[in-house]
């Protein structure tokens, strides 16, 4: 039997977010690891006044490339971007590149969704829902298909404390969902929003809910897997150590906090603060595409790509690394001295919000306005407290997920990546 590496060579991919923060971890690990690799086919829009072939460009600079570009300067030959557009019917892919797609690919992965928490309903589902069905869609049209791959998230069922590697029955069958919506204006959607998504914090780990029931209805029709990673943090060990283009989630807060700018977040010290590299998601998708395409199961395997069960990490450990390590090794341009406090208690941290958040901000503000300057602390400091609110549902309390299926895949990597054990594999 082939191995991992062995069995992407000579496949033609498609991956739709190959620009964002995975999809571009994806293409990188695909080039180096598996550089038989035959093409790259990646879904790609116009965005912020760059063209299509400008966005591509710019990811190809990019830091995350070097190793592949010192092995190989013509890596970017196999990249071969496909104009679309998620919200548009068809995807708004052109005739031509629908028949080139349905004659050549061999395996999707489906990375691209919108990850803001608080994005509007409609637009989530349009996104995350509708998108995925499209792509699914124009997947069955595929000749030689042979494993279709969707990126979920740990927290699609985040309404239950118990999570097995199953698909859960939707909150609502997403065809009647969509047709619901389609005729109201945004405002009643807006108002109806909070009753829709029940006991789910927010519409993206909703609609990845209502994503997941739409790949299962076609489990039977091709060979599907989901990975459900946790929340996905910068890279342990591949391409280089501590890679991340962004600051979202955790990483901004961590960021917030070594510049001396957070002081205070609501958060359970014993909580497991479910983090996981970025390349071992990679690692365990590519291994996913793998086993789909040759041992084809019946139904559709779930993966719960998560490390609290193998190595929990919590909040409270999570405060004392970071504050150790932003002491030993200051920023530059800090706001003070970093230290930052987590609390449960509502009150308590309301009270240090007002101390040390917002009367510094409103004090600095006023220094730079007496001097002529444009005031920003306070418009940071409420960005940051919007962004710390989104991330307490998931600081202050635990999951338990079944990661069978994940420990299955990690004894099946090599010689994907270097040996090691599960738990140091999965160690932060």
């Amino acid at each position: 039997m082939a191995s991992v590496a062995e069995y992407y060579a000579g496949k033609s991919v498609l991956i739709t977010g190959a620009t964002g923060f995975m999809g571009k971890v994806l293409v990188e690990k695909l080039l180096r690891s598996c550089p038989e690799v035959k093409a790259l086919y990646i879904l790609v829009r116009p965005k912020a006044g760059q063209s299509m072939q400008q966005r591509v460009s710019d990811m190809m600079k990019c830091k995350l490339f070097d190793r592949v570009r010192e092995d190989n300067p013509d890596f970017h030959q196999k990249i071969i971007a496909i104009s679309s557009e998620l919200t548009q019917p068809g995807l708004a892919i052109s005739p031509e590149d629908v028949e080139t797609l349905t004659g050549c690919i061999n395996i999707v992965f489906h990375c691209a969704a919108t990850i803001r928490f608080d994005e509007p309903l409609k637009h989530a589902l349009q996104l995350n829902v509708i998108a995925t069905q499209q792509l699914l869609s124009l997947a069955q049209q595929m000749n030689h298909l042979e494993a279709f791959i969707h990126i979920s998230t740990a927290y699609a069922n985040c309404n239950r404390k118990h999570i097995d590697e199953v698909i859960y029955p939707p909150p609502v069958e997403p065809k009647k969902l969509i047709e619901s919506l389609e005729w109201m204006d945004d405002g009643i959607v807006r108002d109806i929003t909070p009753r829709l998504i029940g006991d789910r914090p927010n519409t993206y780990t909703y609609t990845k809910a209502l994503a997941e029931c739409v790949v299962q209805q076609e489990q039977h029709k091709i060979n599907i897997g989901i990975i459900r990673p946790s929340i996905v943090g910068a890279s342990w060990q591949e391409p280089f150590p501590g890679w991340i283009d962004n600051f979202n989630g955790p990483s901004g807060v961590f960021i917030a906090a070594g510049k001396g700018i957070l002081r205070t977040m609501r958060a359970s010290n014993d909580a497991v603060a479910d983090l996981i590299p970025v390349d071992v998601v990679i690692n365990l998708t590519l291994t996913a595409g793998w086993y789909t395409a040759v041992h084809r199961p019946k139904t559709a395997l779930v993966y719960n790509c998560t490390t609290g069960g193998i190595n929990p990490f919590h909040w409270g450990e999570i405060e004392h690394h970071v504050m150790s390590s932003f002491k030993r090794n200051p920023l530059e341009q800090a706001f003070r001295r970093p230290n930052a406090n987590i609390t449960s208690n509502y009150l308590i941290n309301q009270y240090w919000i007002l101390v040390s958040h917002k009367f510094p901000a409103f004090i600095y503000d006023l220094f730079l306005r007496l001097s002529g300057q444009k005031p920003q602390m306070m418009r940071i400091f409420n960005r940051l407290h919007k962004a710390i609110g989104l991330l307490e549902y998931f600081s202050s309390q635990d999951w338990d997920w079944n990661s069978e299926n994940m420990n299955m895949l990690l004894s099946q990597q090599q010689p994907l990546v270097p040996p090691v054990s599960k738990t140091k594999h999965l160690r932060l």
